[in-house]
């Protein structure tokens, strides 16, 4: 099983986010923005949260154009498998390869705490560790998570099922309580908070063990 951890010049989430991987039975690489292609063999990419290119412009939008977010688009397009954290997810809305935008949120100051997250699909390989209606402690650190969609986009993601996590008590005014989305083919999944900080006993919490252990196993098994 191998992972790609991208690393943008101010990232700051991707050894937690390889450790997590690693602590899953990941052989993990970790691959810099310069890259024009992922390492052989790939499974999975994840995209870390920080903020990559100080978050000039928009928040991910200098990253979405650097040559490994070209080989990134490419994976996914393969059908390849791709988790995006935080500014991670603002990069894979930035790609186009998820649908919407972050925008600041809707109090205008950053936060940085533990979230109830509601868990509203089980059918996804990084979900299936969950049922439907768990509630799972995962911490936020942004200060632009405000998931924005228009109402015809929202409505087809509610309608194909496509909305893997919202916030219990919404933090920043994503529309619908939107907290994570998932591609068209499932396997590629965005999400403001941050299940690799909840993945260790050290950390206070571990609910976000069962997403790795769960990708662990579709590609264990595949």
């Amino acid at each position: 099983m191998k992972a790609a951890v991208v690393v943008f010049p101010g990232s700051n989430c991707d050894r937690d986010l390889a450790v997590a991987f690693e602590q899953a039975g990941f052989e993990v690489s970790m691959v810099w923005h310069k890259d024009s292609a992922l390492p052989e063999g790939v499974d999975i990419v994840g995209v870390p949260g920080g903020f990559s290119y100080g978050d000039y412009l928009r928040c991910g939008a200098i990253a979405a154009q650097s040559p490994i977010c070209q080989a990134v688009v490419e994976h996914t397009k393969r059908g390849g498998y791709a988790l995006g954290v935080c500014n991670g997810f603002q990069i894979l809305t930035e790609t186009g390869i998820l649908p919407g935008a972050l925008l600041r949120n809707a109090g205008l100051k950053y936060i940085c705490r533990t979230v109830d997250l509601k868990v509203a699909t089980a059918d996804s390989a990084f979900t299936q560790g969950y049922s439907v209606g768990d509630e799972i402690g995962i911490p936020i650190a942004h200060h632009d998570g405000n998931y924005f969609a228009d109402a015809e986009t929202v409505k087809m993601l509610q309608d194909q099922d496509r909305i893997a996590f919202t916030y219990a008590e919404n933090p920043n005014g994503s529309v619908a309580d939107i907290a994570g989305i998932l591609s068209e083919n499932r396997r590629v999944l965005g999400m403001m908070p941050h299940p690799e900080r909840a993945a260790d006993d050290g950390h206070g919490g571990t609910d976000g063990t069962a997403m790795f252990r769960a990708l662990s196993g579709i590609f264990a098994n595949a």
